[in-house]
């Protein structure tokens, strides 16, 4: 096999732990392992906490090494409180102070340049790096962010979003090849005027070696102070304004009574504090809080819960693919995901019969779900089905070396 030289940019990279930028570090190194030589453009680890890593601030540009990785790290504005417009000037600001590289690595030569999005307009710097080099560009999107944007109300500029939508529709169109994560991410970017054949599947993968069941007795239940009769209710992942978390302190809220269930929101994000105050505030004693954890403590935070929740705002379902799903099936977790019926992923999951869908925004329904799998005797067979699946479907090696011979397929160095 012809070992290539890549060119990887991206906003967010290892060591985050959460969202893409834990996918574009297993991805670098994997193709690293494969032998082939990656020079990476990307920012100082800044993501979920919105905050620049201990280790990176007050630094400027720098340099990692490391096997036949370089990682050319920027600096960039991080705001405390992410709303729409101050998220477009934290992307821009990566765009301005990545370019000084952009004109270093102009002089490599490589084989390819991959660039992932969210931010999107990123693809911008790529797409001309690829123009003047004769090189392909690959575009892998793992948010279809303008869409996001407009669902959720965060830019309500509609002279903005149309010029947004127009620079991402003129990236696409221009990609070598477009990746994407899920079938209703699909089907809108080729609804946006990409063709299908330069469309390729790339779903988040998991370590099913390392994600995988665990007893209770192994898991941090003892830590909150779970007894072994309760009902542990999880939402494990990042705390963003676009998920639509509030609705777990609604649902916490009708079942207080109920003392053996108990909700755990682990991780860290822009509306964390909201959270912390609100549950505070309403005095929902059955609502705990806990802190990201690191990788190796994955598989004891997956086996915390009985019942995990990935909880989407409506009409999200074809725009992301919630990426904490992959570890949740390989942990074995039974899952109740709010997502339209109608949806791609809805109909996937209810026909692999690996999670309960419940409509968005509905904190009855999802109160009402959760007592409903208290009492089935359907879990051990969605235990079973979800780690299956994980095992079959999502397995790191199986979905990467597809991927790796897409790349070599369009490569200068076929």
């Amino acid at each position: 096999m012809k070992k290539l030289k890549l060119l990887f940019y991206a906003a967010n990279f290892t060591p985050e732990l959460t969202g893409s930028g834990k996918y574009n570090g297993e991805l670098v190194d994997w193709l690293a392992q494969r032998g082939h030589s990656i020079d990476v453009i990307t920012t100082h680890p800044h993501y979920p906490k919105w905050k620049i890593d201990p280790a990176y601030r007050g630094k400027l540009w720098t340099v990692d090494k490391l096997n036949n990785v370089t990682i050319y790290r920027c600096p960039l504005y991080v705001p405390m409180n992410p709303s729409g417009f101050k998220r477009i000037l934290h992307e821009i600001s990566f765009a301005v102070s990545s370019f000084p590289v952009w004109l270093k690595v102009f002089f490599s030569n490589y084989d390819a340049v991959v660039c992932v999005s969210p931010p999107m307009f990123i693809g911008l710097l790529p797409y001309l790096y690829g123009k003047l080099k004769h090189i392909p560009y690959l575009f892998h999107i793992q948010d279809l962010q303008v869409d996001a944007a407009r669902t959720l109300g965060l830019i309500k500029n509609e002279r903005l979003l149309y010029l947004l939508g127009n620079i991402e529709k003129f990236l696409l169109k221009k990609a070598t090849v477009v990746s994407s994560i899920g079938l209703g991410m699909r089907h809108m970017i080729l609804s946006k005027g990409v063709q299908s054949n330069k469309f390729f599947m790339l779903p988040n993968w998991v370590d099913t070696k390392f994600i995988r069941p665990l007893n209770k007795h192994e898991s941090f239940r003892s830590l909150y102070g779970f007894q072994p009769s309760d009902l542990v209710i999880m939402y494990a992942g990042n705390l963003g304004a676009k998920q639509g978390l509030e609705i777990l302190l609604d649902v916490a809220e009708i079942l207080i009574s109920n003392k053996s269930i108990k909700f755990l929101i682990n991780g860290e994000g822009a509306i964390k504090q909201m959270l912390l105050a609100d549950s505070h505030k309403r005095k929902l004693s059955n609502v705990f809080f806990g802190p990201g954890v690191p990788y190796e403590d994955l598989p004891r935070l997956m086996s915390t819960a009985d019942i995990h929740v990935v909880i989407q705002k409506r009409g999200m379902t074809n725009i992301v693919m919630p990426s904490k799903l992959t570890t949740i099936l390989a942990s074995g977790g039974v899952t109740i995901v709010t997502a339209e019926e109608s949806s791609l992923l809805a109909q996937q999951l209810i026909s692999d019969n690996v999670a309960l869908i419940v409509q968005p925004e509905s904190a009855e329904l999802l109160a009402q779900a959760i007592l409903d799998l208290a009492i089935s005797d359907n879990l051990v067979k969605l235990k079973e089905n979800a780690r299956r699946y994980a095992v079959l479907m999502l397995n790191k090696d199986t979905l990467l070396l597809p991927y790796e011979k897409k790349i070599m397929s369009v490569s200068k160095r076929k």
